[in-house]
């Protein structure tokens, strides 16, 4: 899985081996959010994750890289459309995400991740790699809980 970086915008998308339900799911559980959200580059202390489900209302988790350096991420929810679509943006920088679940049949969901007006120090590489790191992740964790 890669991502696609054009101009302020990063593009993600992926088919996933789980009905839209469970990717719904893995999106809004803190338990799920801790399991996958860090990639391959940090983990999330599943005590950190706090979620309320509604437009207005407050995602936040920490991510802690390999060398122990800590960050605090917040996010506001804008749309909450089960289980469809989530919207949330970044309320110091801007940057709004859109994930889009559709059924895919057979069991399978299409995901995309489009996140629009990165600031200038996401517009990299290796932003595009930590997102689709954050997919594989996803991709394993929906895998382990069938």
């Amino acid at each position: 899985m890669t991502a696609e970086l054009r101009g302020d915008e990063l593009i993600a998308e992926r088919r996933l081996a789980a009905e839209p339900d469970r990717v719904w799911a893995a999106f809004t559980s803190p338990a799920s959010i801790a399991a996958f959200w860090g990639g391959s580059h940090a983990t999330v202390p599943p005590h950190s994750v706090g979620v309320d489900l509604r437009p207005g209302g407050e995602f936040s988790l920490d991510t802690r890289a390999p060398d122990g350096a800590t960050r605090t991420l917040r996010f506001v929810y804008v749309t909450v459309d089960a289980p469809h679509e989530l919207v949330f943006d970044e309320p110091v920088t801007g940057l709004r995400t859109t994930v889009t679940i559709r059924a895919a049949g057979s069991g399978a969901t299409d995901l995309t991740v489009h996140q629009r007006r990165l600031p200038p120090e996401l517009r990299t590489a290796q932003a595009a790699n930590g997102l689709a790191s954050i997919l594989d992740a996803l991709a394993t964790h929906l895998k382990g809980q069938r």
